[in-house]
């Protein structure tokens, strides 16, 4: 398989045309050949006024390559979708929408924000797997800097709860969910559906936590104190993820709308989950990444309304 590029340049250079771009699809999508989902046939033929199009010789139907991906009937250039899904894979800072839509040339803001977002709703499909061995949990405020109460109860902020596995002094993989209270409820349905039974879930004292034994989990439990410091000492992995989270979100969005926040945790989860492996990340994103289409711009305008778009929460870890 073409190995995926490692420098920007050579990105360039690699998916230069439409043509190489969709040559890289049919690799990654079907390494031993075209077969028509139709009819499983293998015999086929390109349509030359619909590059995008491949006709079954068999039964005479019609795939499109992007097909069943977040791409699907999207008139944007496939090279912008790779440099899009590149850049969201391997910079450490991701990308906005305004640093996409000049990279690669795309003229409407709404354009390029509709892009990433469609890629952001495949990286949250793909966090289907649950958390194992020693996990830390906790939930902190992510939003502007206002006065007025800090800490748990914090006013005008969204509420996030994470999971981060423990691996010796580094950190596995890791999840992260928009809630609207820290009760019990709500944070053992998280547990439920983000951890696996028989893990060690360390947390503070907070007492919504407690009861988790009955749930199938070893609990590890430190009872905190009003300081920040020592809780940070005392569960320093998802404290890490937590303070990587809003210094991404401030300094390369310079904030993020609470209606879209989780769209952007599942950016962040993603890439920290699969950042020693960029090549695996690019390919989920456009390798068939999601069984159906991503959000289309109207519908990320009505997120947060009654029956608007809702991003991806694949465990279906309900809000409480």
């Amino acid at each position: 398989m073409m190995q995926l590029p490692t420098t920007i340049l050579e990105l360039g250079r690699v998916f230069s045309s439409e043509e190489r771009c969709r040559e890289y699809l049919m690799e990654v999508r079907w390494p031993r050949g075209f077969v028509c989902p139709h009819c499983g046939e293998s015999r086929s033929s390109p349509i030359p006024t619909r590059p995008r199009q491949i006709r079954c010789l068999a039964c005479g139907r019609q795939t499109s390559i992007m097909a069943g991906t977040v791409m699907e009937r999207s008139k944007t250039p496939l090279c912008s979708w790779f440099a899009g899904a590149y850049m969201m894979t391997t910079l450490t800072p991701g990308v906005s929408a305004v640093q996409f839509g000049r990279q690669t040339g795309i003229p409407s803001y709404e354009c390029a924000f509709q892009v990433l977002h469609k890629l952001r709703a495949a990286a949250g499909l793909r966090e289907k797997s649950r958390l194992s061995g020693t996990v830390e949990v906790d939930e902190t405020y992510v939003g502007a800097e206002q006065k007025g109460k800090r800490g748990r109860g914090a006013k005008g902020k969204a509420l996030v709860v994470g999971a981060v596995e423990v691996k010796g002094r580094g950190s596995g993989r890791c999840r992260l969910r928009v809630i609207r209270r820290p009760d019990r409820a709500t944070l053992h349905r998280f547990l439920r559906g983000h951890v696996e039974p028989g893990a060690l879930v360390k947390t503070d004292g907070f007492a919504s936590y407690s009861g988790m034994e009955a749930l199938g989990y070893e609990h590890d439990v430190t009872v905190e104190s009003t300081s920040e410091a020592d809780a940070a000492e005392w569960l320093p992995h998802i404290h890490r993820v937590f303070g990587n989270l809003k210094t991404w979100l401030n300094g390369t969005h310079h904030g993020v709308s609470p209606k879209h926040m989780q769209a952007y945790l599942n950016e962040f989860g993603f890439r920290f989950s699969r950042r020693k492996n960029p090549q695996k990340a690019f390919n989920l994103l456009l390798g068939l990444a999601t069984e159906h289409e991503g959000p289309t711009y109207e519908m990320l305008y009505r997120s947060g309304k009654r029956q608007g778009w809702r991003h991806p929460n694949p465990l279906g870890v309900k809000e409480a």
